[in-house]
């Protein structure tokens, strides 16, 4: 139907690849999550192990990815190593996931979270604009939300080559102030080592399993995207080299510094003020340096996250356009743009669906309905990787093998496990998401045949 490659141009090198991928892993998650997870946990120093936990999963997918990308370099990720390794309705599923939650749900996080730390560090703005008579102050956030949205959402339709160089500059920023936070706050802010100790002993009850299991659910949302080069595989230069080095470069980054960020937190946080705090990053800074750093540090964290957001809009639309491309979407989403080079349908209907999300749920329900359906698929593409080793279309072999791939599904499949006894109605609605593709899946077919 379209010739994937004649259609996207292969043009990113291993900087823009691996900036992408670390843009798409530090975003709402780790500013937003830590508060919550104080409120499960209710102990800093399971809180702690947890996140180098949750890292160590991140790598062994990225591992496992990398063989795959190698072995798969097209546009689309999981979807296309689950329909050539297993079945095309099992990969439309995934794609379909990916559409409604994949992307479009951490978009909807992304600009939200803007929107929560932007009124922090200017808690008058809603005042200034003259709309307090008109808006509730959620519903204020919601429409600061999608207006970031459309507008990044724009920015990409323009071509990839522009959308790298935004995303090059806004992942920078945002690497700096992650390392400065980390640096200054624990040597020069005030706080104290003594919060580390635990306010809780940690007992390990099913109750508190449970709450493991969720919690190990939001910090593997706040690591999501250390698979996020294979879904550009068609616009990467030299794929079978970039696409592993850059997942493994920007995952092994980014657990360094959610650790030491998360030590920072608690450093600087008690544990009880912590507890379901969702602006973390502001809060903590506000006790470690004062309020002026606050609001600067809340600014920040706020157009960090313009960072994520942009890096979602980038990659799910190549998802979808690729099962437009195979027959399995509309048509209408596979048409790239002559001009610029980009699926800009694919692009705004990602943004519609986003919008959407902002509109329905409070932050904490996005986010556990995201982190259990994103937790979903990854499973069946890394078990994928036994099937790889024996096939003709192995480019690429990496250590570990099968240990790796084992224990990023054994440690996945406990956690949604846990996280559905703890929170059973988000993680239900979310596998209703995953299974409403099916009739979709055979429409689309019936359609192309």
């Amino acid at each position: 139907m379209h010739n994937l490659q004649k259609e996207l141009e292969r043009r990113l090198g291993l900087f823009s690849v691996t900036n992408i991928v670390i843009a798409n892993i530090i975003g709402a998650g780790i500013f937003t999550t830590t508060g919550y997870l104080m409120g499960f946990l209710q102990n800093p120093v399971v809180m702690l192990i947890l996140w180098g936990i949750g890292g160590l999963v991140a790598l062994c997918g990225a591992i496992s990815f990398g063989e795959l990308g190698a072995a798969f370099p097209e546009a689309g990720g999981e979807y296309v190593f689950i329909s050539k390794l297993y079945s095309p309705l099992l990969g439309f599923l995934s794609g379909w996931l990916s559409l409604i939650v994949g992307f479009s749900a951490p978009i909807a996080a992304s600009a939200i979270g803007f929107a929560k730390y932007f009124t922090w560090a200017f808690p008058q703005l809603q005042n200034w604009l003259m709309l307090n008579e008109i808006l509730s102050v959620e519903n204020f956030s919601r429409c600061m939300a999608i207006l970031v949205i459309v507008g990044f959402s724009f920015v990409h339709s323009r071509g990839v080559v522009l959308g790298a160089r935004v995303q090059n500059g806004l992942t920078m920023l945002k690497i700096l102030l992650v390392i400065g936070l980390i640096v200054a706050g624990l040597l020069l802010g005030e706080g104290s080592m003594q919060n580390v100790r635990s306010v809780k002993t940690f007992q390990f009850s099913f109750d508190n399993w449970k709450a493991v299991g969720l919690s190990l659910m939001f910090i593997m949302f706040a690591y999501s995207g250390w698979n996020s080069a294979t879904y550009i595989g068609s616009e990467i230069r030299n794929p079978r080299k970039v696409i592993p080095r850059s997942l493994l470069i920007s995952t092994l980054t980014v657990t360094i510094l959610y650790i030491l960020l998360n030590l920072f937190f608690v450093y600087a946080v008690p544990a009880s003020q912590m507890r379901n705090e969702p602006e973390i990053g502001g809060l903590a800074a506000g006790l470690a340096f004062g309020a002026t750093a606050e609001t600067i540090i809340s600014l920040l964290i706020s157009f960090a996250l313009f960072s994520s957001l942009s890096a979602f809009i980038i990659l799910g639309p190549r998802v979808y356009y690729k099962m437009a491309s195979d027959g399995l979407f509309f048509e209408s989403i596979a048409r790239i743009n002559r001009k610029h080079k980009v699926p800009s349908n694919a692009i705004f209907l990602q943004a519609v669906i986003a919008i959407v999300l902002v509109l329905s749920g409070t932050f904490e329900q996005i986010l556990t309905y995201m982190g259990f359906s994103l937790g979903i698929f990854p499973i069946v593409a890394v078990a994928g990787n036994i099937k790889l080793r024996r096939s003709t279309h192995q480019q690429l072999r990496l250590p570990g093998y099968p240990y790796v791939q084992l224990f990023f599904i054994v440690v996945s499949t406990a956690i949604l496990v846990l996280a559905y006894f703890e929170r059973p109605v988000e993680s239900s609605i979310a596998v209703l998401t995953a299974l409403s593709g099916i009739p979709m899946y055979y429409w689309f077919q019936r359609k192309k045949n």
